[in-house]
């Protein structure tokens, strides 16, 4: 069994958006927190904690939203140095977290204490904190990183047995098992493994083998194919960086389907380019067919740039790129999932077919899927559509949107605005002029069915003036927030000098 040894940057993605040390930062994507400060985390922040939790934990927090390939553009010198100094050939497994095999450096440096001493100097000369562990499969090696250990040969099963089930990675398959009362790691390597293929799934039988201090995958003889490489030619050579990115989308989608149509998956994902005057470079992704094809295209964007930065790209003269290379290497078969207890698969025809009975009993209603949708206000993000018809009002979510209300987003959205009155300290009605001039400061805020409460804080008002050419759909309000004394938060709408409530926040 191969040696891997791993290097890791904490908090890598706060690192490359250049917070300050001292600086309650959170980096988020898709509403969920995917990295926070130590300043973060002493104020209760944690990983995939949902946006709307983390800011009220922590109210100062600075919310960045993730940008992968500027990541990825930070962390490529990082790789090249350790390339240059440390080891000549390693992985990328995502940006700030690095493995390569073990047992030609550790060789090289002494030993694999030596090695690892050296790559978190190595990471330090780029003003950088690392650690640094190493184990048998990479990921008990990246486990052993976080407290900088070096698991002994062998004894990756045992290591891992006291850890949760929950650092597999896997939420659904940990709530099962700790509702089957299974809640350590080493507890679960124990289930017998075709017990957990037919009950689980292959995904859950790849946690199992990692359990057991197996690598998820198992490795087939061939390391690489040439037969599924995938080459994009430029003629004239390419002197310009983004028709390079912009290709590198198209060249991963082609990949994913000649993957697809073979059957197979690849571990790793090698990403090169080649220059007129001869020259090569190429960078080495942990795939696992995991990554999307915008996922593949995102960290070769990143790379690209960050050899661009550093002058490697140099495009003048004959060192402009001639073709760009997408080569999948260690490829296994494609088992996808398992009809388990979980998480199934079913066909396009199955779900119809379901859909259409309950919609037979219930009513067209009945059945809906969720669109996400642009808008200003928190009702025109998400639309219920039912199932099988086109949706006629889809609308870009992205925007541009003037005016729209930033996160976090309100856990009620009322389908019908809620009578309220808002009033000052003399009791009299809060009103709104046409220069978003309110009359007097909040001072109490009634809901109808919520009583009255004193008005602890308020931010706004925002205007929002929407479609004045039509007549009919034409509408001119402006929201407000309103923190109340008894806990309760509101999305206040005034609309012909009538306040309402369109939403609360959880």
């Amino acid at each position: 069994m191969g040696r891997v040894v791993v290097g890791w940057i904490p908090d890598f993605p706060v690192l490359a958006g250049g917070a300050l040390e001292a600086e309650a930062v959170a980096v988020v994507h898709r509403d969920t927190v995917v990295a926070c400060s130590a300043a973060a985390r002493t104020a209760g922040v944690r990983r995939r904690m949902r946006l709307r939790v983390a800011l009220a934990r922590c109210p100062q927090l600075r919310v960045v939203e993730r940008d992968l390939a500027a990541e990825m553009r930070v962390f490529e010198p990082v790789v090249r140095h350790l390339e240059d100094t440390v080891m000549p050939r390693l992985e990328v497994i995502r940006p700030g977290l690095i493995a390569a095999p073990a047992r030609g450096p550790s060789r090289y440096w002494g030993g694999e204490q030596q090695l690892a001493d050296r790559l978190i100097a190595a990471i330090g000369e780029r003003d950088l904190p690392a650690r640094a562990g190493a184990a048998d499969t990479v990921f008990a090696a990246a486990l052993a990183a976080r407290t900088g250990q070096l698991v002994a040969v062998g004894a990756d099963a045992a290591w891992l047995a006291p850890y949760p089930v929950g650092v597999l990675g896997l939420p659904r398959l940990t709530e099962l098992l700790q509702r089957l009362g299974i809640r350590t790691v080493g507890a679960f390597a124990q289930l017998p493994e075709d017990k957990v293929l037919a009950r689980f799934g292959s995904e859950c039988a790849a946690a199992h083998r990692t359990a057991r201090g197996h690598e998820a995958r198992p490795v087939t003889a061939r390391k690489s194919s040439d037969e599924h490489t995938v080459v994009h030619a430029f003629e004239p050579a390419e002197h310009l960086l983004e028709p390079v990115t912009f290709v590198a989308k198209a060249v991963a989608e082609q990949l994913h389907e000649q993957l697809a149509a073979a059957g197979v998956v690849c571990a790793r994902l090698e990403a090169g380019v080649e220059f007129a005057d001869g020259r090569t470079l190429t960078r080495i992704f942990r795939h696992e067919g995991r990554l999307s094809a915008l996922a593949v295209a995102e960290r070769v964007r990143g790379v690209l740039q960050a050899w661009a930065d550093a002058g490697t790209l140099d495009a003048g003269g004959e060192r402009g790129i001639v073709r760009l290379v997408l080569r999948p290497e260690q490829l296994s078969a494609a088992t996808g999932r398992q009809g388990a207890l979980f998480g199934e698969r079913h066909t396009p025809e199955e779900l119809e077919r379901a859909a259409a009975r309950v919609q037979a009993m219930l009513g067209h209603q009945s059945v809906v899927r969720v669109e996400l949708g642009g808008g200003r206000g928190p009702a025109d993000r998400v639309r219920l559509v039912p199932f099988g018809d086109v949706d006629t009002g889809r609308r870009l979510p992205d925007g541009p949107w003037p005016g729209r209300l930033p996160a976090p987003h309100p856990a009620t959205v009322y389908p019908a605005w809620l009578p309220a009155q808002l009033t000052d300290n003399a009791g009299e009605p809060v009103t709104l002029s046409g220069r978003l001039a309110l009359s007097a400061a909040p001072a109490h805020v009634a809901v109808e069915g919520h009583g009255e409460a004193a008005v602890a804080g308020w931010a706004g008002p925002w205007p929002v003036l929407e479609q004045w050419w039509d007549r009919e759909r034409a509408r001119r309000i402006a929201r407000i927030q309103i923190a109340a004394a008894d806990g309760r938060a509101w999305l206040l709408v005034i609309e012909h000098g009538r306040w309402w409530a369109e939403a609360h926040y959880g």
